[in-house]
């Protein structure tokens, strides 16, 4: 049930949308006005390049993608299951993705389009990291399917059904965060240019060091319990 939801899975996918708006904000007045934190339009990019593009151009969008599958393939090599739940690498893969952004700044700092490749493994990397929990399909960089599972919700309360007050309060802070993500990527490129993905990248670290101290207080006495 939705309703046993812990309070760090709202928080967290808050932040991460959060994160998610700010790199594809900084993506889409940086990376010559592409998406990063999701890939239709990318996609979508790819196939009108093939036929008016030249090869180049159609080899970086088609990199773009394969990035973004690399980083989802290392949280779901690392996860290895697509339940949220306490105790897993959360820690590691929100350190590595910031890792991947930090050095995202230094490329593209050099005009290198390596940057853009690691900025697209990162965002993979990290939606990727939370997929389902409790029935809830929770998704951390793009929001088409958070708006459809929404609006499924709606049509079903008008129909009459019951309506999941904590599942709609998580899709809208996943909206919400997002919103704001791209609000602060948007004030920050003006500011710091590429720099700017230094802020999702801190906040990626201090989302790690918050989860490792839960998973130490918490998984420690959920242990105790199984074991008492």
């Amino acid at each position: 049930m939705i309703s046993k939801l812990p309070r760090w899975v709202e928080y967290g996918s808050f932040l991460l949308a959060l994160v998610a708006g700010l790199v594809n904000a900084i993506g889409l007045l940086g990376f010559k006005h592409q998406s990063i934190s999701h890939l239709s339009g990318t996609a979508t990019l790819l196939g009108v390049g093939v036929v008016d593009s030249t090869f180049a151009e159609v080899f970086h969008l088609f990199t773009i993608l394969v990035s973004f599958l690399i980083g989802a393939a290392i949280s779901g090599y690392f996860l290895r299951t697509g339940a949220l739940k306490l105790g897993l690498n959360y820690s590691k893969l929100l350190c590595l993705e910031a890792l991947f952004l930090l050095a995202a700044v230094y490329f593209l700092s050099n005009d290198s389009l390596l940057g853009h490749y690691l900025a697209s493994t990162s965002c993979g990397l990290q939606n990727a990291l939370a997929t389902t929990f409790s029935g809830a399909i929770i998704r951390t960089t793009h929001v088409t399917g958070i708006f459809t599972d929404l609006g499924i919700m709606l049509g079903a309360k008008f129909r009459g059904e019951s309506f999941d007050k904590r599942k709609a309060l998580l899709f809208m802070l996943i909206i919400l965060g997002f919103i704001l993500g791209g609000s602060l990527g948007a004030f920050f490129f003006v500011i710091l240019k590429f720099q700017a993905l230094y802020i999702p990248a801190l906040i990626c670290l201090l989302l790690a060091l918050s989860y490792s101290i839960y998973n130490t207080k918490y998984g420690r006495v959920s242990s105790e319990k199984l074991n008492g």
